[in-house]
C-alpha cells in the first residue's frame, strides 16, 4: 500500500512524501525508526486533494462505536483499541480520522478533544456524551449508549425517507406520464381531427392548447423547472426558507402529524439520553434544540433554554406551546417533581418512536389512494379528451 507522510525531523524541519508499507502502522514505525516524527499519514488515493473522497456513512460510525465499546469494555487501552480497528478498516476516509484519533490520545489528549476535531463525523452531541463519561470513567458504556442512540435515529430517519419516497415516486411517474401523453401520443391524432373538420369539445381543445405549449415552448418549461429547482435548493438553506419549509412540514394535513412526532422524538431522546448520562441540563436543552430538526421546534426549545436559565421548569414553558401534546407535557412536570426526568424522557422517547411508527403507516395508506386518484383524474382527463373527437367521428362518418 502506498500512504502520503508529513513528517518534522529532529532539526524541526517539515518533509513530505510517500512510502511503500503493508500496514498505516508498518509506515509510521518505518518513519519513527528514521528518526521523524510524524505529522501526518494516510493513504495515498486519501489525500486531500481527492476531488471526491469517500464519505462515512451513518451506519460506519454506529459499527465503529460499537467495536470501540466493546473492546474499551474488555480492558484493552483506547489507543490500543483504535489502532486494532484502524488496520481492518477499509475505508479510506474514516482510517485518515482513525488515524489523527490515535495520534492525538498517544500525545496525552482526551478523547473528547481528539473527537471535537473532526465535527463533521462527530457531532457535538457524541462529543458531550464521551465528554462525560470521562468525568466517570464509564467510556465503554457510554460509547454502547451512543451506539444505541445513533442506531435509534438511523431507523427514524430511514422510516421516513421510505415514508416520503412512494409519495415522490408516483409524482414523478404522474408527471412523467403527463408529459408523454401530451408531448407524444395527442399530437398524432390532431391532424386526423383536422383533416376530418370534427368540431372539437371545450375540453379536448384546451389539452391540445397545453399540449402546443409543451411542444413549442418546451425551453421556457425546461428553464422554470430548473429555476425552480435552483431557488428550493438555495431558500431551503436560508434562515426565511428554511422557517417556511418547516412550517409547512409540521402544518401538512397528512404529513404533519408525522414530522411533528419525529422533531418531539429526536429532540426528547437526546434530552434523556444527556442527562442519564450526567451532562449538564443547560447543555443538554442546547444539544437537544440542534437535533430538533425542525426550526419552530428549535426555536421552542431555545425558549425553554432561556427561561430555565431564569429559574422556570421545563414543563412551564412547554405549557404555553401548542407544538407539543398536553399529556407530553404533564409527564414531563412529573418528572421534574419526581427528580425522574431523564428516566421519563427516555421512556416517552420510547413511546413516540412507536407513534413515529404508527403516523408513518398511516400517512402512507392515506397518500396511496390520494396519489393514484391523482394519477387517474389527470390520465383520465387527457384520455377522455381523446375520446371525445373520435366518438364524434364514429357518429359522423
Amino acid at each position: 500500500m502506498t500512504f502520503t507522510y508529513r513528517v518534522r525531523d529532529p532539526l524541526g524541519k517539515e518533509h513530505e512524501g510517500q512510502l511503500e508499507a503493508p500496514t498505516l502502522e508498518d509506515a509510521a514505525q518505518q518513519l519513527r525508526r528514521d528518526g521523524f516524527q510524524v505529522l501526518e499519514l494516510h493513504e495515498a488515493d486519501s489525500s486531500p486533494g481527492t476531488l471526491w473522497p469517500r464519505r462515512v456513512s451513518r451506519q460506519e460510525l454506529i459499527y465503529f462505536t460499537t467495536q470501540l465499546a466493546l473492546m474499551v469494555d474488555t480492558g484493552i487501552p483506547l489507543a490500543t483499541a483504535i489502532g486494532g480497528i484502524l488496520e481492518q478498516e477499509t475505508n479510506p476516509t474514516l482510517r485518515k480520522v482513525l488515524s489523527q484519533l490515535k495520534r492525538d490520545i498517544e500525545a496525552g489528549e482526551d478523547f473528547s478533544t481528539a473527537l471535537a476535531k473532526h465535527p463533521k463525523l462527530f457531532d457535538r452531541t457524541y462529543v458531550a456524551l464521551v465528554k462525560a463519561s470521562e468525568a466517570s470513567g464509564a467510556l465503554g458504556s457510554m460509547l454502547d449508549r451512543i451506539a444505541s442512540y445513533l442506531r435509534k435515529e438511523l431507523e427514524t430517519r430511514g422510516k421516513v425517507r421510505a415514508a416520503m419516497a412512494y409519495p415522490m415516486v408516483m409524482l414523478v411517474l404522474a408527471v412523467g406520464v403527463t408529459i408523454f401523453l401530451l408531448t407524444y401520443i395527442l399530437p398524432k391524432f390532431i391532424p386526423l381531427f383536422a383533416s376530418r373538420g370534427v368540431e372539437l369539445p371545450k375540453m379536448t381543445r384546451m389539452v391540445m392548447g397545453v399540449s402546443d405549449v409543451l411542444l413549442h415552448y418546451w425551453y421556457f418549461w425546461l428553464s422554470g423547472a430548473v429555476l425552480l429547482t435552483v431557488g428550493f435548493c438555495w431558500g431551503r438553506r436560508t434562515p426565511m426558507g428554511r422557517q417556511m419549509l418547516d412550517w409547512a412540514k409540521i402544518r401538512t394535513p397528512i404529513l404533519g402529524p408525522m414530522f411533528r412526532k419525529v422533531a418531539i422524538s429526536r429532540s426528547l431522546r437526546t434530552l434523556g439520553t444527556m442527562l442519564a448520562s450526567g451532562v449538564p441540563m443547560l447543555d443538554s436543552l442546547r444539544l437537544s434544540a440542534e437535533v430538533a430538526g425542525n426550526y419552530h421546534y428549535e426555536q421552542l426549545w431555545n425558549r425553554v433554554l432561556d427561561q430555565v436559565t431564569g429559574g422556570k421548569r421545563i414543563c412551564d414553558v412547554l405549557v404555553a406551546s401548542p407544538l407539543f401534546p398536553r399529556v407530553l407535557v404533564q409527564m414531563i412536570a412529573a418528572g421534574e417533581e419526581t427528580g425522574q426526568l431523564d428516566m421519563i424522557l427516555q421512556r416517552v422517547s420510547n413511546y413516540y418512536d412507536q407513534e413515529v411508527e404508527m403516523a408513518i403507516k398511516t400517512a402512507t395508506s392515506m397518500i396511496e389512494p390520494l396519489m393514484i386518484s391523482l394519477m387517474g383524474v389527470v390520465v383520465g382527463g387527457i384520455g377522455m379528451a381523446l375520446l371525445l373527437p373520435i366518438f364524434s367521428l364514429s357518429r359522423h362518418p
